[in-house]
């Protein structure tokens, strides 16, 4: 009866005051606070459907929540985002910086019984960067020896700098120093896959009864656009320590409907919130809302491979045409910060960040400029400029695209259609580069400016904008080989400076974390990756 009640409530009665909201049946925790529920399930609103559950072809943030619970790498995050041992129990480099030696558990094992090797690590690690694969994150591995030329295809995979020394001991040799490598090592592109499973079921290794992962869970379910099912791995080397048996990712494309689920106590915690009840949420539920910083960038991606977007005065004009304060105060309102360049502030190694001169203009100044630019580039009200502006199934998403083509129509006179395409779809038409103007989120792998900055090297996948520039690309190679920190962080300005002259993406704002999380879930810490694993939480009694 609860269930029926509350979805006949309208949204203005939810909002207020719906009776269907679920209550627990005593004190959280029971008498002592620390009692654990008697059924251990953790129900998680994960967004959109995953795209895969290959590793190694991975792309969006959906995949990878589910990932950290399925595999684990040879360096893992602790909850609050340190670097803490995985699979490697240990690990030693060489003076020069060049060569990582990992030791491996004794007691890793395969979900089905068998023991992890250094060799399943090196059989990873050439599969991510093989051409065939056709990973788009393979340039994660880009640091190692001979990645970049396998990735390119000019050299095999048997080349690349990774070795098996023994079945405990997995040597890495790097082209040059690389401060932020162990990072790297908690991406899914660095992760071990049963060879055995990928060699007998082909693509079709990552399905239910087919995947043999080596994390704390194991696939036991996958409804497409409904859940996907994890149940916890017996044979984890720290499966004692670990309290959820049972974990179920949720759809949740559409964000009302994901906070309805979780008043109802269907959902343990969500992937976001919708913004526009964010205030109503912070009156009754402040509680339950977590915001924290994210080390994460929304932008608009811009095809520069066909015109009219291959102007570089046109792509400017559409940049300052937009009013960032409006989205940030207005729409999405968690404390987001209005974003006029690529990386983040508040990222690692880079003192602060660039600074753009369009940041401390007026709104009405930015305005006139691109007023000009748009002129400059043959366009007015007799001759607009006619766009498709492309973003995936989200309300944010949407009521973020509706106000940009609403300031493009108002301050240059663009006429904008928006497309609004399910996930998957999205991914492939962005990939494929059938697109003019398409949302998108770049959210950090590792804390260090590199991970912005590489995806628009020429030839990395996720260039989904088609940039190309070859003192950009100079600029990066500079920054990987230099070892002193302050001085890559002012050769990574400078590219920086060159992207956003040329402007292949417009920057919108600086993500924040802001989801909802019950107070029965126990161990969730937030952190600047909002990176977590089912493993560490435990549900307690409600």
């Amino acid at each position: 009866m609860k269930k029926l009640a509350f979805l006949t409530c309208s949204l203005l009665a939810m909002l207020a005051a719906c009776s269907s909201d679920y209550a627990p049946s005593g004190p959280i925790g029971g008498e002592s606070g620390t009692e654990l529920a008697e059924r251990q399930v953790i129900h998680i609103g994960n967004g959109t459907d995953p795209q895969t559950l290959d590793p190694h072809r991975a792309q969006g943030v959906p995949e990878s929540n589910i990932g950290r619970s399925l595999f684990e790498g040879l360096v893992a995050e602790a909850p609050n985002g340190d670097l803490i041992p995985g699979v490697a129990e240990s690990w030693e480099i060489s003076e020069d910086g060049k060569t990582y030696t990992f030791r491996l558990r004794a007691n890793a094992r395969w979900s089905n019984g068998d023991p992890v090797t250094a060799g399943d690590f090196v059989y990873g690690m050439r599969r991510s960067v093989d051409p065939k694969t056709l990973s788009v994150y393979s340039f994660i591995l880009a640091p190692i020896e001979n990645a970049n030329a396998i990735i390119a295809g000019d050299l095999p995979p048997e080349e690349l700098g990774v070795a098996a020394i023994d079945d405990r001991t997995l040597e890495i040799r790097l082209e040059n120093p690389t401060p932020y490598f162990l990072g790297l090592l908690t991406h899914s592109a660095s992760y071990a896959v049963h060879p055995p499973s990928v060699e007998a079921h082909g693509d079709a290794f990552t399905r239910p009864g087919n995947l043999v992962s080596n994390g704390a869970y194991q696939l036991a379910e996958w409804v497409v656009q409904s859940h996907v099912k994890l149940v916890k791995n017996p044979y984890y080397w720290d499966a004692d320590s670990v309290t959820i048996e049972e974990a179920y990712f949720h759809a949740t494309e559409d964000v009302a409907a994901e906070l309805k689920r979780f008043r109802a106590g269907e959902l343990d915690m969500t992937n976001t919130i919708p913004k526009s009840q964010l205030g109503w949420i912070r009156e009754n539920m402040p509680d339950r809302l977590v915001i924290a910083p994210y080390l994460g960038s929304y932008y608009y991606g811009l095809n520069t491979t066909k015109p009219p977007l291959d102007s570089p005065a046109l792509r400017r004009a559409l940049s300052l045409a937009i009013d960032r304060d409006i989205i940030t105060k207005q729409i999405t309102a968690s404390g987001e910060l209005s974003a006029y360049s690529w990386i983040p502030p508040t990222i690692a190694n880079y003192g602060g960040g660039v600074e753009m001169p369009e940041a401390s203009w007026t709104q009405a100044e930015r305005e006139a400029e691109a007023r000009r630019l748009y002129a400059q580039a043959g366009y007015s009200a007799e001759n607009p400029l006619r766009l498709e502006i492309l973003y995936n199934t989200h309300d944010d998403h949407r009521r973020i695209a509706v106000a940009i083509a609403s300031m493009w129509r108002n301050v240059l006179g663009v006429e904008a259609t928006l497309v609004n395409q399910e996930w998957k779809v999205y991914l492939d038409t962005r990939n494929q580069k059938k697109t003019q103007v398409f949302r998108a989120g770049w959210i950090g792998d590792y804390n260090d400016p590199y991970t912005f900055a590489e995806i628009a090297h020429s030839k990395s996948e996720l260039n989904d904008f088609g940039y190309d520039n070859p003192e950009y690309d100079r600029l990066l190679a500079l920054a990987a080989a230099e070892t002193d920190l302050e001085k890559r962080a002012e050769i990574l300005k400078q590219a920086e400076r060159r992207l956003l002259d040329d402007m292949p993406l417009i920057p919108l704002y600086f993500y924040v974390t802001a989801k909802m999380v019950q107070p029965w879930v126990q161990g969730y810490e937030a952190n600047i990756m909002d990176h977590f694993r089912v493993q560490d939480l435990k549900i307690l009694k409600h």
